[in-house]
């Protein structure tokens, strides 16, 4: 599966909105995005009326790559199983998306970006439920626990706790930092996520 491997601060620019992609550096002064915050590329002074169907592209592309660079495949698929879940199809879709391992990690503060997330996960450091994990799109249920394990604990000096104690975590999520420990408590509310992306404009691009 191929991923992209390219500049990613340039995405935000062409998106219109952070996307969080370089973890605490988008939260700084360095923040490309707040310096320039203009799309990439060649600019022309002449307005352009965006189409209907460019206008749900963009906001397709805009939840790919806020949780994380997901490819076009598998996000497909989760609009296809948003449709097939009882009620709103674009509440599922989120409730989908946050489930991800790796968008648990990131918002629990365990890492400072999905990203850097997916590698952790990879890297095979975190047990779900006491069980060895390293798919970084493993899908967590509510009252799992997610635990680092033995051998890694090692990589969570003192230091870096206190790092990811500054990281509020996300209110449906509990972390035990003494432990190293995080418990997905529930799905999240809608209204919880600080996600500025209309899922609706998604749903009708695919059922088009």
């Amino acid at each position: 599966m191929s991923r992209y491997t390219g500049p990613v601060c340039r995405l935000c620019r062409r998106e219109g909105m952070k996307l969080f992609l370089k973890g605490d550096r988008c939260l700084s002064e360095k923040c490309s995005f707040d310096k320039r915050p203009t799309p990439p590329g060649m600019h022309i002074n002449t307005r352009t009326k965006t189409s209907e169907y460019g206008l749900r592209l963009r906001e397709k592309q805009k939840m790919k790559r806020f949780y994380g660079l997901i490819g076009e495949r598998q996000f497909r698929r989760y609009v296809e199983l948003a449709e097939k879940m009882g009620g709103v199809t674009g509440d599922n879709l989120y409730f989908l998306l946050e489930r991800r391992l790796d968008n648990v990690l990131y918002r629990s503060g365990f890492a400072s970006s999905r990203q850097e997330a997916r590698q952790m996960i990879s890297h095979g450091h975190f047990n779900v439920n006491s069980r060895r994990v390293s798919i970084p799109s493993y899908s967590v249920k509510p009252g799992d626990v997610i635990s680092v394990r033995e051998n890694s604990k090692g990589l969570f000096s003192p230091e870096y706790v206190e790092v990811i104690k500054e990281r509020t975590p996300a209110p449906w999520i509990y972390v035990d930092y003494d432990k190293l420990e995080i418990k997905f408590d529930r799905l999240p509310q809608r209204e919880e996520l600080d996600v500025p992306i209309r899922e609706n404009l998604i749903i009708e691009f695919y059922s088009r």
